[in-house]
């Protein structure tokens, strides 16, 4: 099979997953538990996704500016620093380590 038939397979697969989110009873979704269930996943999947991004090259390990811009948005979130300074902190990070030759 081609690529273009399993992108498609993906894609009817998705939109079915959304169709099947209009039959789930609204008792359940009014659950103060299922609104902390799917917040957590929203959190977890987002971390892993930002770590994955940060320390993966194609399928090796990266170890390069990325993650030192990962650390300095860290702390910059450790300091309840605003979402925009966190973004420019890591930017910047990032930046200057590649400028001092650390890709």
């Amino acid at each position: 099979m081609s690529l273009w038939i399993w992108l498609l397979i993906a894609c009817a697969l998705a939109y079915a997953w959304k169709l099947v989110g209009y039959f789930v009873p609204a008792k359940l979704l009014e659950d103060p538990r299922a609104s902390r269930i799917a917040g957590t996943m929203t959190i977890g999947l987002l971390a892993s996704l930002t770590v994955v991004n940060a320390v993966a090259s194609g399928q090796m390990l990266a170890a390069d500016a990325r993650l030192g811009a990962l650390a300095a948005a860290a702390v910059a979130l450790a300091f309840r620093a605003p979402f925009l300074v966190v973004v420019i902190a890591g930017a910047g990070a990032a930046a200057l380590l590649r400028f001092l030759g650390w890709n």
